[in-house]
Order: C-alpha cells, then sequence, then structure tokens
C-alpha cells in the first residue's frame, strides 16, 4: 500500500526501473492555486497487487489518471514498462486497463455488443476473446441483457471485462467496490485477487 500524502507519507524507494511495471518519481500536479499531488514516488513490481490509501482529495484519483495518461504531471516522470506517459502515450494505453470510479458502461447497449465494439475500438477479434474474458470476469450469463438492467455489482464486472479486453499487463482500478454492497464488494476483491494471479493491479 502506498499512503498518501495528508495522512502520512509513502516510504518506498525507487530502483532501477526495468525492475518494475510502473515508477512514478517524484510528480507533482497542481490545478490552480491547489496542490492534488506533491512530489510523490513509487514503484510497483510485475504481479504485485497494490493499493493508494488516504483521505477524500488525498490525490489518489489524480495520480490514477496521471498513471493512465489522462492528466499530465506538472513534474516528475512516470515510468509504464518501459515506456514513458509523456513520450509514449500510445503504447502506454496498450499497456495497461483503466476502470474509473464510475464504470464507463453504455446502459442502453446489451453486454455483448458494449464487449464487441470495445473489442472493435482495440483492434482485437471479438468472439472468442469476448468468451474468454466473460468467463474470467463472470458474466457471461448476462451477455444478452442490457447493461442498465443489470446491478451495480455485475455493471462493475462489464466494466472490468472492458477494461482487460485487450489482455494489458497492467490494470489500474479507481474504487473498483465503490458504491457496492458486502457481498458484491467480497466477489469484487476475490474477483481481483483471481485476475492479480496474472495482472500487476
Amino acid at each position: 500500500n502506498v499512503k498518501m500524502p495528508g495522512r502520512g507519507t509513502q516510504k518506498n524507494k525507487i530502483a532501477t526501473p526495468e525492475l518494475y511495471m510502473i515508477t512514478a518519481q517524484g510528480i507533482t500536479k497542481r490545478f490552480g492555486d491547489i496542490t492534488a499531488v506533491n512530489n510523490i514516488s513509487f514503484s510497483i513490481r510485475e504481479g504485485e497487487i497494490v493499493g493508494l490509501l488516504g483521505p477524500n482529495g488525498a490525490g489518489k484519483t489524480t495520480t490514477l489518471r496521471m498513471l493512465t495518461c489522462y492528466l499530465k504531471p506538472d513534474s516528475g516522470a512516470i515510468t509504464i514498462g518501459t515506456y514513458s506517459v509523456e513520450d509514449n502515450p500510445v503504447e502506454v494505453r496498450k499497456t495497461i486497463g483503466y476502470l474509473p470510479e464510475s464504470a464507463p458502461v453504455y446502459g442502453d447497449m446489451l453486454v455483448y455488443d458494449y464487449l464487441a465494439y470495445i473489442a472493435e475500438v482495440r483492434g482485437i477479434d471479438a468472439p472468442d476473446r469476448i468468451a474468454e474474458i466473460g468467463g474470467l470476469c463472470g458474466i457471461n450469463d448476462v451477455m444478452h441483457m442490457m447493461i442498465g438492467e443489470l446491478s451495480k455489482g455485475y455493471r462493475q464486472r462489464v466494466g472490468l471485462a472492458q477494461s482487460m479486453i485487450h489482455d494489458p499487463d497492467i490494470l489500474i482500478l479507481d474504487e473498483p467496490t465503490s458504491g457496492l454492497d458486502p457481498n458484491q464488494i467480497i466477489e469484487i476483491r476475490n474477483l481481483i485477487r483471481e485476475i492479480g494471479k496474472r495482472k500487476t493491479i
């Protein structure tokens, strides 16, 4: 776990980048007069499941958005695998799967059609991959349903499936259990543990 500034500071040391899937060195992000992330550094090894901990407003989501190329750091450097976020954003996006806090799903689409659409955007042969990812995420039995008719837990599973459709090495999940009931939280955490056997999360 990396504790965000505001309730303590992280103490992970940066080592040689090639040993790590994610390396952040001295990253800072400001929005006007507000410093959302202030000079943090950490590194994450292949196969690790790591969580960012901190109070609301500590900069967790901002950090994840910088890791995923949605925001550019004001200073510092981020490396994903062997790629610089600043210099190689397209390659970084191929390497990661991202599930924002609100799953980016379309309620008026069938689950299968939505995943087929995401696969097409990613340039992936859909049928075999959709069946594989559907089994992993436990959604094969709802492929024929409208996303808007699913429980929040199943919508999160569909969001997770879209983040993994291109078989990324790294998954970045922003509050994947937010708003779920206790049973759904357990299910999603177990799913993350299972996925963590083959991915860096």
